[in-house]
């Protein structure tokens, strides 16, 4: 027979671990890899995918986000299964791919032109289409914009009914002012929030003049990608490591709940030292201090 004293005391045990136990699971619920656009290390991948991808996976990454496929040209030669398994070899996934569509939004594009992106992502297991940048002539006013948007809305039927989802990635030019509005502003607000999602790149936000943390305001839950890189304090016209810049990324990351964020992928697009001594750094004080 258990005395009482014995048993109060495994009571209380059991009670204090059941009170911990549900923040311990929210603790856990809420850590989200980390990964890499590997854009980022576009000038290496092409002479040897294998080694870079075994150097993003040393650094602790644990995702990447691809770029660059082509009909034409593959991943850098490579068939996406010949891809994919350098990625599981490594111990990495990949949720999200950019994928040029200037041949889809133009006027004259058609669902064919987007049907193979489909057909790739899918076969890297990804979870979301990004496009990640509109070409000049295509976005000259207001009007092309809300023409975009509509293809947007139509994209996002074609992943969702492909088991996909299709992200929207920023860069400064849709900040730019037409008497009031501007390019991000009615693709946020006119596009289904259902179909359409958005990667926000943090660098090209604050480049442009606006505060990140507004956006997750005025737009809850519609940014379940973050592009995080820093902005260089001499030049912002270049990119830093993590934590050196002058982006308060703590001030941003405490109001990211908000944002809908699901995935952190670093990008840097220039370096002033070893680039992957670079993306470690920023690697390990995002893990340390956000």
């Amino acid at each position: 027979m258990i005395q009482r004293r014995t048993f109060l005391k495994r009571s209380g045990l059991a009670f204090a671990a059941a009170t911990l136990m549900p923040t311990f699971l929210f603790s856990c619920e809420k850590e989200r890899k980390l990964g890499l656009q590997l854009y980022s290390l576009r000038e290496y991948i092409g002479k040897d995918v294998s080694g870079v991808i075994k150097k993003v996976a040393d650094i602790g990454f644990e995702e990447v986000e691809t770029y660059g496929y082509s009909p034409e040209g593959k991943f850098w030669g490579l068939e996406v299964r010949e891809f994919k398994n350098i990625l599981t070899n490594n111990g990495l996934s990949t949720p999200s791919g950019h994928y040029g569509a200037d041949p889809y939004l133009s006027e004259t594009g058609t669902d064919e032109d987007l049907k193979y992106i489909l057909d790739v992502a899918n076969e890297l297991d990804q979870k979301y289409v990004v496009i990640p940048h509109i070409s000049e002539p295509l976005r000259t006013s207001v009007e092309d914009y809300k023409r975009i948007t509509e293809k947007l809305n139509k994209a996002g039927e074609m992943c969702r009914n492909a088991g996909l989802k299709l992200g929207y990635h920023n860069h400064a030019f849709e900040f730019d002012d037409y008497n009031g509005q501007n390019g991000l502003e009615i693709f946020l607000e006119n596009t289904d929030k259902n179909l359409v999602d958005f990667e926000l790149d943090i660098y090209w936000v604050v480049r442009a003049g606006v505060d990140p943390v507004s956006l997750f305001e005025k737009y809850p839950g519609r940014f379940p990608l973050w592009h995080v890189k820093d902005m260089s304090k001499t030049d912002p016209a270049l990119n830093t490591e993590i934590g050196s810049g002058s982006i308060d990324y703590k001030q941003i990351f405490e109001k990211s709940e908000k944002s809908g964020v699901e995935h952190y992928i670093v990008e840097q697009e220039n370096f002033e030292m070893d680039p992957y001594q670079s993306l470690a750094q920023s690697f390990n004080h995002i893990h340390k201090n956000l």
